[in-house]
């Protein structure tokens, strides 16, 4: 049965919600508002969003949440409903909605209480997968629920078979981790003792308790902080710049895509494999333009019974939202106008709306943000100008584990100080940065810090040569990173990006693939083509990841010669890559530093290209 966010009967509806366990927003009364102070309420939620997802930063006791920024808030009202979000990784901000839905369904009217504090962390109740833990707050004023303040955040375990919350290898659910569909940790103000220390106790990493209780501190803030907003302006006012802002953003939606040519694009792509090996899990998308409604179809992606990568709903849609909302004007709001708009089409049963309770780690990110990729080639034939796929190839995190020899305790890794991505290019910008766009305001955690930390040594890292997409618009080249550890420890890592790496758009050239090589400075280094379960590495060995390669945008000929002669100089492109790839022939060498463009050479060279298309 196809998951549609805008069904065609109220039958349809029905079993759609049945089977994902939320609904959507309850139907809402008209307001009046000024136009004005629903921007200023707007601009002061977005505020508070900001101020609690820097608080988790300042107290929180881990690299992946204190380093890393893998944290985000939003501000839902009462119906569960997204109202305000702040900058951070757009797949949270787009996937807190469905837990909180979820425990207003469950707890009902009179179950939540001013005080309250609540954590859910599971794929089939809304959300992305197990280490993405949502801790949510409710707001009251006068009795009333108003609005939900929410922070989500990755955190370094999830109990369950292995450590890092990666556990690719379960066989379902529960083997990846503990699930926490709606669990009150704080009612009325008091902390829930048993239910903290049954966290805390299910949890491998040390620390994991100062991590949520900076969690819960940041809710606990956000509902200060709204409150005071609710005071400033009174309950009618909130509630009305919250409606008026979610009808603003549906309507400059439609306007967008009312400028669109109308049809149905399809595309097709894949992943390598999933981390048991089956080979090419596919995504067909197809998009419809109609007038101003657009449509996401997933009909069609592999639905193989034996499959190791699925992506959860909530983590669909994510990626779905994500992606169409970088491709249109960004002063549109991020708010549930905006989701409401996409017809969501997403039969269950397939990888991108598994099974119930079939194994989540590994899919939230792939086949989850092939999502992005598929739309962003669909609408490459009506937008290219505007496409750039809002993805990344990685796998997973390369998760290193094992006894610190400094503190006697088990030290868990994510290699988020070393994780290197690449951005694509878009129309009229190279490729920047080694971090991905779709991570948003994610950010590589610093490797100093992170060697006083953990028994581990950076021992490199740069740009590789040649492993951005070539186009007019050049992607960005991938990173090698070497990283050396110092005690015996385990490594556990899924790869993709080896035989269908970044895309390029509207005519440039796809980004490099990646290549992961372990136990590299010892006798038993090789090179990892699917999964690594559980690698011993001794002290002195370590493991070297060249992430890729960003593709480009348009065709490479059509880039300014002077500007390859720059790639050149900067070693993001070899010179005989600057002859095959953009037909650009350059006298002088590299070494003297004195290259110039052959202008005569180099046109007769890029009409030799041209020739050879046809």
């Amino acid at each position: 049965m196809a998951m549609t966010q805008r069904g065609r009967s109220r039958a349809s509806r029905r079993g759609a919600r049945q089977k994902t366990k939320h609904r959507r927003p309850a139907p809402r009364r008209a307001r009046r508002i000024d136009p004005v102070e629903a921007e200023i309420i707007r601009g002061a939620m977005e505020t508070v969003c900001f101020e609690m997802a820097t608080h988790v930063s300042l107290t929180a006791t881990t690299p992946i949440l204190n380093q890393s920024n893998e944290r985000n808030a939003t501000i839902l009202d009462g119906r569960g409903a997204l109202a305000a979000l702040s900058v951070g990784i757009p797949q949270f901000m787009l996937s807190s909605t469905l837990p909180v839905r979820f425990a207003l369904e469950f707890f009902g009217p009179e179950g939540l209480y001013e005080g309250d504090v609540l954590v859910g962390n599971d794929p089939y109740h809304g959300g992305g997968h197990l280490p993405d833990y949502n801790i949510f707050a409710p707001v009251f004023a006068g009795g009333e629920l108003v609005l939900i303040a929410s922070i989500q955040c990755h955190h370094a375990d999830t109990g369950g078979g292995m450590p890092g919350g990666y556990n690719v290898d379960a066989g379902d659910i529960w083997a990846e981790g503990v699930r926490f569909p709606a669990v009150k940790i704080f009612e009325r103000g008091v902390e829930r003792k048993d239910i903290t220390y049954f966290m805390r106790v299910n949890n491998r990493t040390p620390t994991f308790l100062g991590d949520l209780r900076a969690q819960v501190g940041a809710a606990q803030l956000g509902v200060r902080r709204l409150q005071e907003i609710i005071e400033r302006h009174g309950v009618e006012a909130v509630r009305g710049a919250a409606e008026y802002m979610i009808d603003y953003a549906a309507r400059r939606f439609r306007e967008e895509v009312a400028k669109w040519r109308d049809g149905t694009y399809v595309s097709d792509v894949y992943v390598d494999q999933d981390p048991k090996g089956n080979k090419d899990i596919h995504i067909h998308c197809a998009v419809t333009v109609d007038g101003d409604r657009l449509k996401v179809d997933f009909t069609g992606s592999d639905d193989r019974d034996n499959l190791a990568a699925y992506s959860t709903y909530g983590n669909t849609r994510g990626y779905v939202v994500a992606q169409i909302a970088s491709m249109m004007d960004p002063s549109i709001p991020k708010n549930e106008g905006f989701f409401d708009s996409i017809e969501l089409v997403v039969p269950q049963g397939c990888c991108l709306n598994p099974p119930p309770n079939k194994s989540v780690a590994a899919g939230t990110h792939h086949p989850g943000t092939e999502v992005g990729e598929a739309i962003a080639l669909a609408l490459e034939q009506v937008v290219p100008e505007r496409c750039c796929p809002q993805i990344y190839k990685m796998g997973m995190p390369t998760v290193i584990f094992g006894k610190n020899p400094e503190t006697g305790q088990l030290f868990i890794d994510h290699s988020v100080d070393t994780f290197g991505a690449y951005c694509g290019a878009v129309h009229g910008q190279d490729g920047w940065g080694a971090m991905n766009v779709s991570f948003g305001n994610l950010i590589r955690a610093t490797g100093e810090i992170n060697e006083s930390i953990f028994p581990v040594r950076h021992m490199g890292r740069d740009y590789a040569t040649d492993s951005g997409g070539a186009g007019k618009w050049r992607g960005c080249p991938g990173t090698l990173y070497e990283k050396q550890i110092l005690a015996p420890s385990q490594i556990y890592t899924y790869v993709v990006g080896r035989k269908y790496p970044m895309p390029g758009i509207a005519g440039g050239g796809n980004g490099a693939p990646n290549q992961l090589r372990l136990r590299t400075g010892g006798p038993h280094e090789h090179e990892v083509e699917t999964t690594a379960f559980y690698v011993d590495h001794q002290p002195g060995e370590g493991y070297a990841y060249r992430y890729g390669g960003g593709g480009g945008w348009g065709d490479p000929i059509e880039r300014d010669p002077s500007a390859v002669r720059d790639d050149v100089l900067d070693e993001y492109v070899s010179i005989a890559a600057a002859a095959r790839d953009y037909g650009v022939v350059l006298t002088g060498s590299l070494e003297a530093l004195d290259l110039e463009v052959d202008d005569a050479a180099t046109a007769k060279r890029r009409g030799e290209m041209r020739a050879s298309r046809g």
